[in-house]
């Protein structure tokens, strides 16, 4: 029998945590061959190195694909993107796959789409039909339109789609992989590490152990310009809360190198005693971590999918996530350092967050690798009316 050889692209270190499950069961089923192609900012040691967890995981990586152009603004993504299109082409011809994944919204993911499906290689889209309101949006719903086979993470996000126009029968809710991930971690919350010993990081050694914060606050694509501005506000809203605090690097997006220089900057300036800077973190250590803390802060999308189902309290700051599902868990301010502040403290309050289930039983893995292994696999499509 021959298998169904399956391209997954990660551009950056949050779509493996989204997609983890997923290449497993596709590693392991009878019917796929699991082709892996690794770009983007998941190879840089600046954006913390995602390459190595995925090959510490044991997966075999097909293609590396080297796109990132410097300076992370506007015309950076735009050329970054342009690039990937000629490079990811490149390496979709020489692996000759079945069907290629792009995953989620990132702004260099609609390379993927371009480079796949103008090859006539059938696409498939993990978690499109979702609304956040800035470039990433745009982008996501572009991959919808480009892909062949969408793979959602919710019933609002299917049905969104096939309002787009995309053919019911092509649209399946399978939930977020990354959900498969926090089940794990809901069985076996225990955090069995110390974090500052076995990531390093930079600031001081912090006592955590009584009881911690974790803030992953990224740049706007559409509001790049005020970067530095943003993270400076948060920062100043954790320092005066002086509880001890676990704060991650940016993604490479337009505004990283503000939100960067804001943190080294604060860094230099007030010496935090109570922060601890992380660049990256492996998916299930990660997750631990947030399951433990007190409260997640900051515009990460882990805060609306992941924390809902682990029931961790979320202040969630800006526009990011805008209109983006989200359960009880989360607490919605703008940049304010006192209403940060207050937010926080209102979280650390609630007692019983509930837990949510909106996108996933945690069985999603297994579901994409059953549907790839026996769908139809076409790259057009014909509008009737």
């Amino acid at each position: 029998m021959t298998k169904r050889k399956i391209c997954v692209v990660i551009t950056a270190r949050p779509s493996y945590s989204r997609i983890k499950t997923a290449l497993k069961a596709i590693q392991a089923h009878a019917k796929l061959e699991l082709q892996l192609v690794v770009a983007g900012s998941a190879l840089l040691g600046r954006y913390g190195n995602a390459v190595d967890f995925i090959e510490e995981d044991g997966f075999k990586i097909a293609d590396k694909v080297f796109m990132v152009l410097e300076g992370e603004n506007p015309t950076a993504m735009a050329k970054t993107t342009g690039l990937g299109v000629m490079e990811l082409a490149n390496a979709f011809y020489k692996l000759q796959p079945d069907a290629v994944i792009t995953i989620a919204d990132r702004f260099e993911t609609i390379a993927t789409s371009i480079a796949a499906s103008y090859q006539n290689i059938p696409l498939i889209h993990i978690q499109g039909g979702e609304v956040t309101g800035n470039i990433d949006e745009k982008v996501r719903h572009a991959n919808t339109k480009l892909a062949d086979l969408h793979l959602v993470a919710t019933e609002e996000a299917k049905a969104r789609v096939i309002k787009m126009g995309e053919a019911e029968h092509t649209v399946f809710n399978t939930g977020c992989p990354s959900i498969d991930l926090a089940k794990a971690i809901k069985q076996a919350p225990k955090l069995d590490f110390n974090p500052i010993s076995k990531y390093g990081g930079v600031g001081e050694d912090i006592n955590w152990q009584d009881g911690y914060l974790v803030v992953m606050q990224h740049p706007v694509t559409t509001e790049y310009a005020s970067a530095r501005k943003d993270v400076e506000t948060t920062l100043h809203a954790i320092n005066d809360i002086e509880i001890p605090t676990f704060w991650f690097w940016p993604n490479v997006d337009a505004g990283s190198d503000g939100t960067s220089n804001g943190i080294r900057a604060f860094r230099e300036i007030y010496k935090p005693k109570h922060i601890h800077f992380f660049k990256n973190m492996e998916p299930n250590d990660f997750l631990k971590l947030l399951i433990n803390s007190k409260c997640l802060i900051g515009n990460s999308s882990v805060g609306i999918r992941e924390c809902s189902y682990l029931g961790v309290p979320v202040v969630n700051i800006g526009t990011r996530q805008n209109r983006r599902e989200r359960a009880k868990n989360v607490l919605d301010v703008t940049y304010n350092k006192d209403a940060i502040k207050a937010a926080i403290q209102e979280r650390l309050m609630s007692k019983n967050i509930e837990k949510a289930y909106i996108y996933g039983d945690g069985t999603a893995g297994e579901k994409i690798a059953d549907i790839l292994a026996d769908v139809p696999l076409t790259f057009h499509k014909t509008i009737t009316y």
